[in-house]
């Protein structure tokens, strides 16, 4: 099984917002992780900079997490905000997901082309619409369907969901002790897979990945921000353990936010609650590029 850590104690947080009100009534508390970290600097350096980049996950940061994954759309007014942020035309938005961009698009459902990496960097949408898919051998595309068929010979194939060169084995929904047994149990199955085929697997909130090769959300980063060039000032939003890559890609370079209701382990630099703390950076971001 693949350690996640146990949860520590919660070390002391410094509060760097605090916003009363919105139709939920929700109090607002950035919570710095990192000692050194200003958010008033960081938003003026945004206002400021030559480039910007605003990095988000998907599931469980842009989305609340459903067990009908198909009908995961955004939180309330988080669509209307992405729309503005494209509109000034001032920062480049990518989102980076475990999800195929096929299956993304239409929950994203934003009428205006922007970058989307899939399937955890495995895909590249571009903004132009040019879309880009890497490789993958035959022998791992042969393990991963002979690890999809045992699933489904173990009865449990409408837990499998298939992307770009990954499987995904989803337990959203169980009690705890019977998600566990059956991650347990798909790992064991599909183990020996992964090692003839040098496939990867990874956990998630929410159930495990078997990968073919090593592609990982803080490659996307790293390629974007290599791209951008310097002078760029970025963020990375995500709350899933997959967007560790990313936030260790970013360090020093940007900022990391975790965006979950409860706190867990993380090499980010700040956390926030959804979908109100969201929507308050996300307009921080906005209100930053309008100067």
């Amino acid at each position: 099984m693949v350690d996640v850590g146990i949860h520590p104690i919660l070390r002391p947080c410094k509060v760097v917002a605090r916003v009363q009100g919105g139709q939920e009534g929700f109090g607002i508390r950035m919570k710095i992780l990192r000692p050194g970290i200003d958010i008033t600097r960081f938003f003026r350096e945004v206002k400021e900079a030559r480039n910007r980049v605003l990095f988000l996950d998907y599931d469980g940061t842009l989305s609340p997490f459903r067990v009908e994954r198909q009908l995961a759309v955004p939180y309330p007014g988080i669509r209307e905000l992405l729309r503005a942020i494209i509109a000034e035309g001032r920062s480049r938005l990518v989102i980076i997901s475990g999800r195929s961009i096929k299956d993304l698009v239409p929950l994203l459902g934003i009428n205006r082309r922007l970058e989307i990496w899939g399937s955890h960097g495995r895909e590249r949408l571009f903004e132009d619409g040019t879309y880009r898919v890497a490789s993958m051998d035959s022998s791992q595309e042969t393990a991963l369907m002979a690890a999809e068929e045992l699933a489904k010979k173990a009865g449990l194939g409408g837990r499998i969901e298939k992307k770009t060169g990954c499987l995904a084995f989803h337990v959203r929904g169980l009690d705890e002790k019977e998600a566990t047994d059956l991650v347990r149990y798909i790992e064991d199955l599909w183990h020996p897979i992964a090692d003839q085929a040098g496939l990867g697997l990874q956990a998630f909130d929410g159930g495990i990945e078997l990968k073919a090769g090593r592609f990982h959300k803080g490659m996307a980063v790293d390629i974007v921000l290599k791209e951008a060039g310097s002078g760029t000032v970025a963020s990375y939003m995500g709350d899933d353990y997959t967007d560790e890559d990313a936030f260790r890609a970013i360090k020093g370079r940007g900022l990391g936010v975790l965006v979950r209701e409860e706190f867990r382990p993380t090499d980010a630099d700040l956390w926030i609650v959804p979908p109100g703390e969201l929507k308050v950076f996300l307009g921080f971001w906005r209100r930053a590029l309008q100067g």
